[in-house]
């Protein structure tokens, strides 16, 4: 637990600006997956809502998407010293506060107070539980929502505070326990952390237009009691002074985002692959309009673009379905294999395949099958979350033994959530990053997709990859 105070100069909003902060991909969520879904917010003190997560919320309004909000406590230890204003006073000025504030934020907020006691959450665990379980039952009750469609906001779990620490943390282990999806908060994180701790660089952000901004500035101003002194006396100083609420003026908003895994023995792995895409294939040739879609020619040629060299001696493509990219890969490469878990999608590659005389296709579950020989191109392409944590280990240890020195290795992944299967794409190419430790030869992020490419240590060709971040079309 970080030490600090609300009186603390902390960092700068300014240097927040200039850290990059902006540049952060945006959330993958679009409008209609927000509108899908259901969401429950949790707030350990009122104004956490309006500060972290206020934002959000006017989006959902707007999008009719179903919102509950869980209220831990009143907030009445904010000011302890205070000569005017007792405990049990200040709970009920603060609650009011509250009520007022999400008016500005959801047309008729369902909203409910677990009355437990501010600054004591860590002890109150069970109470948390159950209340953010009740909520859960009840909109899945009321809306007929699968586990995956259900999100969980709730204070970074890292915060700094006790108490948003032991609600983040609750609100994790009932996402990950519940398949849900999880977005987390920071508030007091933007005071005390420095520019340079890496948490915040994997966030993403929820860019805010006008009116959404709007709803958050008179959310926030409706908190009276934290954004402006109690009285004029010693003790009732204001709590959340301009320079920290500076860092809730931005045109966005940021999370933590944990997308809702398959809860329990029914999420999928590498051994399902084959029965499942052999049925997406069944009765269509392009289930995914690899051919027709504008979206999936541009990708394709923006990872084609991406690879450092112009010509490999030995090409290998992971997870290749019915071999739109392996044609376009096969032709930089002396020789080049494509592999895929599913029968059905291999044989349209084959037949496209087929008039290139140094391309060939395997029928291989990877990580647990794997080639002989050795590569100087891997592309790892929209597969990587098709595995269990532990089969994307695999598969980055055969890719590591497979690739030659100096070698490229390239990944590209959907970003938002994979129905039925633990991972997405963006912890996949985490994953990456943590398990091989590579330098970055270029990165391409956007809201649909992310593209990577890591060169593996050695001196062949002697590359010298340059890390290239290009935020695209963030909006």
């Amino acid at each position: 637990m970080v030490s600090f105070t609300h009186q603390d100069t902390g960092t700068s909003e300014d240097a927040w600006a200039a850290s990059g902060l902006a540049a952060l991909p945006k959330l993958p969520l679009d409008a209609g997956e927000l509108a899908g879904q259901a969401f429950i917010v949790l707030a350990a003190h009122p104004d956490d809502e309006s500060l972290g997560a206020g934002g959000l919320m006017a989006r959902l309004r707007g999008l009719g998407a179903r919102v509950t909000v869980l209220l831990c406590t009143a907030g009445e230890a904010s000011h302890p010293d205070s000569p005017t204003t007792t405990p049990e006073q200040l709970a009920a000025v603060r609650l009011k506060e509250f009520g007022g504030a999400l008016t500005h934020l959801l047309p008729d907020p369902d909203w409910r107070y677990l009355a437990l006691p501010d600054g004591k959450l860590a002890g109150h665990r069970p109470e948390v539980h159950a209340a953010l379980q009740r909520a859960i039952t009840d909109t899945t009750a009321a809306t007929g929502l699968p586990a995956g469609h259900i999100t969980i906001v709730a204070p970074y779990r890292h915060d700094g505070h006790t108490d948003h620490e032991a609600l983040g943390a609750a609100a994790a282990e009932a996402a990950g326990a519940g398949g849900h999806g999880l977005l987390e908060y920071p508030i007091w994180y933007w005071l005390w952390a420095d520019t340079a701790d890496p948490a915040w660089q994997s966030w993403l952000r929820l860019p805010l237009n006008p009116a959404e901004r709007r709803a958050k500035a008179a959310a926030m101003s409706s908190h009276t009691s934290q954004v402006r002194p109690l009285s004029g006396q010693p003790g009732d100083e204001v709590l959340l002074p301009p320079a920290f609420l500076a860092h809730f003026d931005r045109p966005f908003e940021t999370f933590a985002w944990q997308g809702p895994a398959a809860a329990g023995a029914g999420s999928y792995a590498a051994a399902d692959a084959e029965g499942v895409f052999d049925a997406v294939h069944t009765g269509t040739d392009d289930p995914w309009q690899y051919t027709t879609s504008w979206y999936e020619h541009r990708k394709r040629t923006l990872t084609l673009a991406a690879l450092p060299g112009l010509n490999y001696t030995a090409g290998l493509e992971i997870g290749c379905s019915i071999g739109t990219l392996s044609v376009e890969l096969a032709q930089r490469c002396a020789s080049f294999l494509a592999v895929d878990a599913s029968s059905a999608a291999l044989a349209h590659a084959a037949r496209r395949l087929e008039h290139l005389p140094a391309a060939r296709t395997s029928h291989l579950t990877v990580p647990t099958d794997w080639p002989d020989g050795r590569f100087d191109l891997i592309v790892v392409s929209e597969v990587g979350y098709y595995l269990s944590p532990g089969e994307l280990a695999g598969l980055f240890e055969r890719v590591e033994a497979a690739l030659l020195p100096g070698g490229t290795l390239a990944l590209c992944h959907w970003r938002h959530p994979i129905s039925g299967w633990e991972l997405d794409g963006d912890a996949v190419h985490a994953a990456a990053r943590r398990q091989l430790g590579w330098a970055d030869a270029g990165l391409y992020r956007e809201r649909d997709f992310i593209l990577e490419v890591l060169v593996a240590p050695g001196s062949a060709g002697d590359p010298q990859p340059a890390t290239t971040v290009v935020p695209g079309p963030e909006g």
